[in-house]
Parts: structure tokens; C-alpha cells; sequence
């Protein structure tokens, strides 16, 4: 899935793309450009800086700037040791250590360059370089947030949720589930896909960039590797011929489109769920 044409206005030092052009001959031993590199990816951190946004007319801007950044801080920072107690690393990117107003349960780990909104909270899980987790968002035990995924506000990624990590190349679309979304227990979004404001997404299902969605009342199929917004969805399987027999191909079925109160109604959810014998 490739990137729109919305034009970003990056907050990142322009000097990352001359870095970039000869970020073949960097290494640690490059001060100068470590300096700006990590600058740039402390922007990030913070939150001053982020890899993409959903821009008003509902498309996926990505800064191409920042993903350079991330990329080239691999080129740039040594090997270093560190610890957390009793457990230790051996790594080029450290761990994260600011967390203001953001609930940090034992065992959540989070990579510098992620930035973590206040009032997200963080189960036992795992949040990459570059990802970004809104406020009032829940990332429960097990559940992944790769590196660059976008995490918009009052989301609930269930326990044991996968985002995939999408890095290179720096104009690649990263995974986007928007505010108000819920998606359920070992889910995995991958490969630049994309859940909707509020959308839904059933326990187990898997929603990548050319994933086919379908509309289970009319048949209409919607934009691949999408969940529309407002949508309940599940993942399916569709009978495809080939030539050695008919089989089940994955695919997406949009049980429901919620109206827009009904988008935190968890017993709205489930009923539309039962109702399908689809376990909330």
C-alpha cells in the first residue's frame, strides 16, 4: 500500500535527507550525524514529530522524513548494554524512559522513538520504534504495536493483538487504527492495513493490505485491507476454484455498520456479534 500524495510539512530537520543520500558511508563513528539523527528521532519520542497522520480528507499522509530518521538511527547508534532489573540487552536503540500520565504495567516494554499519549495505558505488551498509542487507548497483555504503527485515541487492542511493523520503504503507508476502534483478541494487522474510526474487528481475524472486504447483507465489497468506519467485521473465507479444487480463501465480512453513538456500546458489540454466533 503506497503512500498519498498529501504533501507533509515536516517538523524534522531537512539535514536527515542529505543523511539519507549517503547513508551508506555513516556509521557510529559519525558525530555529527548521530547528533541529528537522534534529535530527530527524540522529536518523535516526544511527540513533536510523528511517521504518519490522517489527513481531512481521510487519507494516510506519510512524513517520509521521520521514517528516515528511524531508519538511519540503525546506521548511527553502537551496540550498547543495558538492563531492567534482573533482565539485560544487548541493542542499538534503548528503551523508552519518558511516560508522563501514561499507566506502565510490569512487563510492558516500549522502544525510544515511540511516543505513548497520557492516559494510554499499557499492559504487558510490546510498542515499537516510530509507533504512536493515543490517550484513553488500551494496549492489553501480549498484544504488539510493530514499528510505525499509528494508534489513534480510546482504541482497545485486545489481548494478544499483532500490528505489523512497516519501515522501509520510508513512503510506505505504516498499520492505522483510528480513534474509537476496538480490535479483538489475536488480531493481526499487517502490511500497511487500516481499521476505521470505530470500526470493530472480531477475535482472530486477519486484515492485510490486499485482504478482501465484503459486505455480508449486499455483497459489496469495500477498499482491500480496510474496515470501513463504524463497521463490525469478522474475519471469513470465500470458496475460490483453482485448479487443483475449490478452496477457502481468508477474506473480511462487514456484519454491521454501527450509527454513531453506538461506537463504545460494548453490549451493542456483542449482541451484533452473538447474533452472528460470532463470540464477543
Amino acid at each position: 500500500m503506497s503512500a498519498s500524495n498529501t504533501a507533509i510539512d515536516s517538523p524534522i530537520d531537512p539535514t536527515i535527507d542529505e543523511l539519507w543520500e549517503r547513508r551508506g558511508d555513516l556509521s557510529p563513528a559519525d558525530v555529527d550525524a548521530r547528533k541529528t539523527i537522534v534529535a530527530a528521532v527524540d522529536a518523535i519520542d516526544a511527540g513533536d514529530a510523528r511517521v504518519a497522520t490522517v489527513t481531512a480528507d481521510g487519507s494516510v499522509a506519510v512524513d517520509e522524513r521521520a521514517k528516515r530518521a528511524i531508519l538511519l538511527s540503525f546506521k548511527v547508534l553502537p551496540m550498547v548494554e543495558s538492563s531492567a532489573g534482573d533482565f539485560h540487552f544487548h541493542d542499538r536503540v534503548p528503551l523508552k524512559t519518558r511516560f508522563d500520565g501514561v499507566r506502565v504495567v510490569p512487563g510492558a516494554i516500549v522502544r525510544w522513538g515511540a511516543h505513548i499519549e497520557p492516559g494510554a495505558i499499557l499492559m504487558p505488551s510490546y510498542t515499537n520504534i516510530g509507533g504512536h498509542v493515543g490517550t484513553g487507548t488500551l494496549v492489553d497483555t501480549w498484544a504488539t504495536v510493530g514499528s510505525c504503527a499509528q494508534v489513534g485515541r480510546n482504541v482497545h487492542l485486545s489481548g494478544g493483538v499483532g500490528l505489523g511493523g512497516v519501515l522501509e520503504p520510508p513512503n510506505a503507508v505504516p498499520v492505522v487504527v483510528e480513534d474509537d476502534a476496538f480490535v479483538g483478541s489475536r488480531c493481526m494487522v499487517v502490511d500497511g492495513a487500516r481499521v476505521r474510526r470505530g470500526a470493530k474487528l472480531g477475535a482472530g481475524a486477519i486484515l492485510t493490505a490486499s485482504t478482501h472486504v465484503f459486505d455480508a447483507t449486499t455483497g459489496e465489497e469495500y477498499p482491500r485491507g480496510e474496515i470501513p468506519a463504524r463497521a463490525v467485521a469478522v474475519g471469513s473465507t470465500r470458496v475460490r476454484s483453482f485448479p487443483a479444487g475449490d478452496f477457502g480463501m481468508p477474506c473480511i465480512l462487514v456484519l454491521r455498520t454501527l450509527a454513531e453513538g453506538e461506537i463504545h456500546d460494548k453490549l451493542a458489540l456483542n449482541d451484533v456479534l452473538r447474533e452472528h454466533g460470532v463470540a464477543g
